[in-house]
Formats: C-alpha cells, sequence, structure tokens
C-alpha cells in the first residue's frame, strides 16, 4: 500500500451539490480526484462532512478544510486544488418541483406584457404610418392597411423571436446558447457567490464570538 508514500493528489470542488438532510458527504461527493494508485479510491470515500439539524439549510465547505482533513489522513501528500474555494451544500427534503400555477401565471404574464411591449413601441415610432409609406414607395398607391407587408412584418418579429432564444419549443435550433440561458447561469453564478460569501461571513463571525 502507498498509504505513507509521497504523492500528489489533484483536486476540484464542485460548485453546488444539494443533499437529504442527515446525509453524509464524503471526498468524492464534493470533489474531483486525481491520484495514482488505490489513492483515488481511497481519498474519495474520506469522511468530509455529516448534516446536522443547526446547519440549517446551507453549508459551504472550504477548500482549507478539505485540505486539513486530506493531511490529517495522509500528512506526506502534495495537495494541489483547482478551481473553486468552496462548495455549496444545499439541504432539502425533496427535490422542488415547478408548481403549475405559478409557471402559467409568469407565463401570462410574459406573454401579455411582451405583447403590450411591442405594440407601445410600434405607437411611439408611428409604425402604421412607416408601413404605408412603404408601401406607398414600393407599389405607388396609398393604402391606409397594407396587409401584405403588415402580415409578414408580424411573422418576422415571431421567427426573429425564436432565432434569437433559439428554441422552436423543445427543439433547439443549434447548440449556441441564447441570450435568456446565459443570463440564468450568470444570476445563478451569482446567487451561488453570494450564498457563500454570506455563510462565510456568518461562520467568521460565529468564531470570533468564540474567541471573545
Amino acid at each position: 500500500m502507498d498509504m505513507h508514500k509521497g504523492g500528489t493528489v489533484y483536486l476540484r470542488l464542485r460548485k453546488r451539490i444539494t443533499i437529504t438532510p442527515g446525509t453524509e458527504l464524503k471526498l468524492g461527493d464534493v470533489a474531483r480526484i486525481v491520484a495514482t494508485g488505490q489513492r483515488t479510491r481511497r481519498l474519495s470515500s474520506l469522511p468530509i462532512y455529516k448534516h446536522a439539524p443547526e446547519d440549517g439549510n446551507r453549508y459551504v465547505i472550504d477548500v482549507l478544510y478539505i485540505i486539513q482533513r486530506i493531511r490529517a489522513a495522509e500528512p506526506s501528500l502534495t495537495i494541489e486544488p483547482y478551481g473553486d474555494p468552496q462548495v455549496l451544500v444545499m439541504i432539502s427534503d425533496k427535490p422542488s418541483k415547478p408548481k403549475i400555477i405559478v409557471l402559467v401565471f409568469a407565463w401570462l404574464l410574459l406573454f401579455f406584457g411582451s405583447g403590450l411591449a411591442i405594440m407601445n413601441f410600434h405607437a411611439d415610432v408611428n409604425m402604421q404610418q412607416v408601413h404605408v409609406r412603404l408601401s406607398e414607395l414600393i407599389t405607388g398607391k396609398a393604402i391606409q392597411h397594407p396587409l401584405w407587408f403588415q402580415i409578414p412584418y408580424s411573422l418576422g418579429i415571431g421567427f426573429g423571436m425564436m432565432v434569437f432564444f433559439n428554441h422552436l419549443f423543445r427543439k433547439r435550433l443549434n447548440e449556441e446558447p441564447n441570450p435568456l440561458e446565459v443570463e440564468l447561469y450568470m444570476y445563478q453564478e451569482n446567487v451561488n457567490a453570494y450564498v457563500i460569501a454570506d455563510e462565510m461571513r456568518k461562520k467568521q463571525a460565529t468564531k470570533d464570538e468564540g474567541d471573545d
């Protein structure tokens, strides 16, 4: 066995994981590990954290704490951490399911809200007169309601939105992420960063109170 021999282990913490109350986390649950021989399997089973009721519904595990645990198990090991310095642990009894009523309400709100925004924009720029003038320039006749121009224009707005969001119902048009997905990703990253910073601040405040 290579337990007491020197070596290097490469460590990358996961950003966020979800567990049920009372779950015991091992190193392999919170990080990806690269090592030699049987060391990877042995380190993956190293206990790191067990949820307690007083921890609430979220907990932050710092990479320095993980390094201390690894050092205690294998003092001669060289540890090379990469990536995020903390992993956010969310505790939930069961996976949250989307609420149909809230989903329908949000869909209706966005549908009518976006429709009103488009209509208000067209009213502000007097799009009706623009269509009449363009139709007159093309056909030579002034038509009050040039439907031959307005209908394709309306369909083009819908097609443009489909291309913009890169979706046709559940089918993706290509592999590029759409702006909404990018914004949701950035929002989740900011939420994770805030929660981690808040939890670390609380831990530091508790530690300072204990030192006093």
